[in-house]
């Protein structure tokens, strides 16, 4: 089995060694970058399975790297913070973190986090790319295990976008940007009507389980649960 790749964004030498050593010796390649302005290209460049991503950098900050990468990449990102003010994690997750790991932290903690994240990812592509969960753009439908069910353009582009990123948070604000790209003022409530109605449609013609998550304080997720 190919050993997964870790990208280690950290400019505090002694922290990146630990964090290097743990994930080596269980298996993971190592890449260390130490500086903020290198990032974004080293992962356009590379194929990598998990980030793990400092929020205070030399040159460009973790926030500022996470929201250019997910521009590109759906990579996992789990942000390491010093800074313990929720106002920062949430910044951290609507940017498209998956986690976050605020210092000083375990490193088995840490290792522990990254295993079951890369674990999550795995299962839910596999979960989506065994043609049971299908989006017929044309037709604006949502197919799975052999059931129908058609969507207005606004649930369907609301599902598309969480069931792309399984496991993601995204907020209110990054949703109205998704499903509303001539900039329109679009209250909170708005979305969440959306988000309603788009769970009573999955839930009475689709699937008993629960796809679309709230995230209290935060947003919506996707997640494909057994």
């Amino acid at each position: 089995m190919t050993a997964q790749t870790v990208l280690v964004v950290e400019d505090e030498i002694k922290i990146a060694n630990i964090v290097q050593e743990y994930l080596e010796d269980s298996g993971f390649k190592v890449k260390v970058i130490d500086n903020g302005l290198d990032v974004v290209d080293w992962v356009k460049k590379h194929s990598v399975d998990l980030v793990l991503l400092d929020v205070m950098l030399p040159g460009k900050d973790g926030l500022q790297i996470c929201k250019e990468v997910r521009a590109f990449s759906q990579v996992p990102i789990i942000m390491l913070t010093a800074k313990v003010e929720e106002i920062d994690r949430i910044l951290g997750l609507e940017l498209g973190a998956d986690d976050y790991v605020c210092k000083p932290f375990s490193p088995r903690e840490l290792l522990a986090r990254v295993k079951a994240l890369l674990r999550r990812s795995a299962n839910h592509n596999e979960h989506l790319n065994d043609d049971i969960w299908q989006m017929d753009e044309e037709r604006y439908q949502v197919r799975y295990q052999g059931k129908t069910v058609g969507l207005s353009l606004v649930e369907f582009a609301i599902l598309k976008l969480l069931s792309e990123s399984p496991g993601r948070i995204y907020s209110r604000t990054q949703l109205i940007g998704s499903i509303y790209p001539d900039n329109r003022v679009v209250s909170d409530r708005t979305v969440d009507s959306h988000i309603k109605k788009l769970r009573h449609k999955l839930a009475e013609e689709l699937t008993d389980k629960e796809l679309i998550h709230s995230v209290y304080g935060v947003g919506y997720k996707f997640e494909m649960l057994a």
